[in-house]
């Protein structure tokens, strides 16, 4: 499919690797219709993808309200006439034991994480299945793969994100739908303000743990899924296809190293941090909150980056000659 001039959905775009997709969809001469619940925010993002010559539209929208989401749909369609791409990529987290997060929290992560993706498959599929061409990308996880420790509600839902879209490929091909396609996305740790904008009930500060790859990276293979769409793949560089393949061969030693990483690399050692319920109740508005990046890539990405990769790699390598014989 032809990039240019298609026109292209993205939910949660206001910051983060939403934000990024659409400037490189802009650049790329798409026609936008960008989604997040901060208007100011998403305002902001449009006009900078229409400096870049793209048309762009801002729709202010909760992705947990199946109505508001059906009316973005609508409107993608009566604005530019078309609903060629579609990107589930809004997203909220939460930092804490299974024990400490409130129900209510938890229960929010899910209903944005996973029913907003519902919600945006069922109004996009049902346009593009009507119009017999159209892409679905599902900005999920690794740790879909590799679930994290104090992440449980984010890592089951960017499961859930996973299992969904192989639920609607196969539907798709049951009912021999040759040209709808059902995209997943797998970016590893990424630059954005997600660590300063998540729920946190830890007490501590979390952070980016390295290698962190930059937004640019996910958005770039968003577009290039949209071009030439396939099944599942990994955003951001080797070390995270490497952390899949090597969960695959030995999920317990993979798990154990990932505990201690998370208590070492992404949650500070003090406890000084207040509970907050983060963005998940209301948008962040606020300058940095709603940005592109969250200042981790340069300050974490040097020797503990190469350190890091290394280790795994030769992990990976003693694992499948183990696994060999």
């Amino acid at each position: 499919m032809r990039v240019s001039n298609s026109v292209v959905v993205i939910t949660g775009a206001s910051s983060g690797i939403g934000r990024a997709t659409a400037l490189r969809f802009a650049a790329k001469g798409a026609r936008l219709v960008l989604a997040a619940r901060g208007s100011e925010s998403l305002e902001a993002v449009a006009a900078q993808c229409r400096k870049r010559g793209a048309k762009a539209i801002a729709v202010p929208t909760d992705v947990t309200d199946p109505g508001k989401v059906e009316a973005l749909a609508s409107r993608a369609v009566e604005e530019f006439g078309r609903l060629d791409v579609w990107v589930n990529n809004a997203a909220v987290g939460a930092f804490g034991l299974l024990t400490e997060i409130p129900p209510k929290e938890f229960q929010r992560v899910l209903d944005v994480n996973i029913t907003g993706y519902v919600n945006g498959a069922r109004a996009a599929l049902t346009r593009q299945t009507a119009q017999g061409s159209g892409t679905l990308i599902n900005v999920s996880s690794i740790v879909a793969e590799v679930p994290l420790p104090y992440s449980a509600a984010y890592s089951v839902s960017k499961a859930a994100v996973r299992a969904l879209s192989i639920s609607l490929r196969s539907e798709l091909a049951r009912e021999g739908v040759s040209g709808v396609h059902v995209c997943t996305v797998l970016p590893a740790t990424i630059d954005t303000p997600f660590y300063q904008n998540a729920a946190n009930f830890t007490g501590r500060r979390p952070m980016a743990m390295p290698p962190v790859y930059t937004p640019q990276r996910v958005a770039k293979a968003v577009v290039k899924l949209a071009a030439r769409p396939r099944r599942e793949t990994v955003a951001g560089g080797f070390g995270g296809r490497l952390l899949v393949l090597q969960h695959k061969f030995t999920p317990g030693a993979v798990e154990a190293a990932a505990a201690r990483q998370v208590d070492h690399r992404q949650l500070s050692r003090w406890r000084s941090t207040s509970v907050t319920p983060g963005n998940l109740h209301q948008a962040s508005q606020s300058i940095g909150k709603a940005a592109t990046t969250g200042g981790w890539h340069g300050r974490r990405r040097t020797a503990q980056r190469m350190v890091a990769g290394a280790a795994a790699l030769t992990g990976a390598v003693v694992a499948l000659r183990k696994r060999l014989g």
